[in-house]
């Protein structure tokens, strides 16, 4: 793995935790910005990784198109990168939350920090070949997740 993956990764990986952590301290708009964040992170790692040039974007509709077109599968749906898209903005530029037209919730959290778990699962697939999910992925859903 190259150094800058490695690095890509690691801060991918921190805005997810960082995530985490405010999900669980109920701070719902800072939660959403570093699931943004992570997700953002965590497919440019893949871009940096297969060597394709990385496009300055925080657009995760045109990130996770790029990483598609380099063979990567990514399992995020066209809504979800929608939500995902919504936050970047709000969340730099504040007027009364990070998303458009509501505020966030514990609920809405959860959700987008699932995504942002399972495109962290997919990209680690991608890069070092992993074939399951990572265990700390399961042990969020089921510490998070109302199945």
């Amino acid at each position: 793995m190259k150094k800058d993956t490695e690095a890509w990764l690691a801060y991918a990986e921190e805005n997810l935790a960082s995530a985490d952590i405010l999900l669980q301290s109920r701070l719902f708009n800072p939660c959403l910005q570093n699931v943004q964040q992570s997700v953002e992170k965590f497919l440019k790692a893949v871009i940096i990784e297969k060597a394709a040039g990385l496009t300055r974007t925080h657009s995760i509709r045109q990130l996770s198109g790029n990483v598609i077109n380099l063979g990567v599968i990514v399992t995020i749906s066209d809504d979800d990168i929608d939500l995902l898209d919504s936050i970047y903005l709000p969340s730099k530029y504040p007027a009364f939350s990070v998303l458009p037209n509501f505020m966030p919730d514990e609920e809405i959290c959860r959700h987008c920090v699932s995504i942002a778990m399972v495109v962290k699962a997919d990209v680690l697939r991608a890069i070092v070949g992993m074939n399951t999910p990572l265990k700390e992925n399961w042990e969020f859903i089921e510490r998070n997740m109302k199945l």
